[in-house]
């Protein structure tokens, strides 16, 4: 049975979409939630604390077990004061999840490094940050679960959209995260996922509750990986409009890497280019 009873979870960007459903829903089934969240704006610029307040005391009014937990993940300090503070306020840490992101358009002639330093920071800096402080905590009682994000835009190439390759570039190096950490946590209990989620939020430009892709229908995905009946790590799950499909890129049998890839040999680039059309093989298959 999925309940976070007498458990503490640490939500990142829990102040408003995606992140307040996920809040929402694992405090619904007993947990303590810890709701961070700048309240940067769209852009990820600015800061407003009313947000992560305003967000736990809605799920206070609705007899929930919510918390604002202030504070910045833009660095390494700032990652480890956050969770140091979680642990003071629960005791303990149970579940860790890094929700908090934003879409920025930039078409590669425009990329600034502050902009994609700011990018990767937010996206892929904090959830190893985060982690890190965790760890300790964790490790020692045999217990953990980090939930990451990902996104589809940037792990398959026919859902990726012009200007996002700075969002695109954050986004994969989380699933590279992800699966060292689910490596070195398997052993202590330490179970490490992402979620790859799609909701029509003030991303979309949408204010209000959706008509369709609503942040609620991805939170129990979320709730799932949050959960002491997920122990299973290295998974994406990609989730969206109520439904759910758990993926991750596993090498062939058989394959004696890197020596023997069981695959067409060739000693020269015209040989390559030769045979590019057996090189070239899409590992997508329909699902049943």
């Amino acid at each position: 049975m999925v309940d976070f009873n007498d458990q503490v979870v640490l939500i990142t960007g829990a102040g408003q979409g995606l992140g307040f459903s996920y809040a929402r829903t694992i405090a619904q089934l007993g947990a303590m939630v810890l709701i961070q969240d700048i309240g940067a704006d769209s852009d990820g610029n600015g800061a407003d604390p009313n947000v992560a307040e305003a967000a736990a005391e809605k799920l206070r009014l609705e007899g929930l077990n919510a918390q604002a937990l202030l504070g910045e993940i833009g660095s390494r300090e700032g990652c480890h004061k956050l969770c140091k503070d979680a642990l003071k306020i629960g005791g303990r840490l149970d579940a860790l999840i890094h929700n908090a992101g934003w879409v920025a358009y930039e078409n590669i002639e425009l990329i600034e490094e502050s902009s994609f330093d700011h990018m990767m920071a937010i996206s892929a800096k904090a959830p190893l940050w985060l982690a890190q402080t965790a760890w300790p905590s964790m490790k020692g009682a045999g217990y953990g679960r980090i939930v990451v994000t990902t996104s589809c835009r940037a792990l398959y190439p026919q859902y990726v959209q012009n200007g996002l390759a700075s969002y695109a570039a954050a986004k994969m190096a989380v699933v590279g995260l992800m699966n060292v950490l689910a490596s070195e946590g398997e052993k202590d209990g330490i179970i490490v996922n992402a979620v790859s989620p799609v909701a029509k939020t003030r991303m979309w430009g949408i204010e209000g509750e959706p008509d369709e892709l609503r942040p609620a229908d991805v939170a129990p995905g979320v709730a799932y990986l949050a959960s002491k009946e997920c122990y299973e790590g290295g998974w994406i799950l990609r989730a969206a409009n109520g439904q759910f499909h758990a993926t991750k890129a596993m090498e062939a049998k058989d394959i004696d890497y890197p020596r023997n890839l069981r695959a067409t040999k060739a000693s020269t680039a015209q040989e390559v280019a030769e045979n590019w059309s057996l090189i070239a093989i899409p590992c997508a298959e329909p699902r049943a």
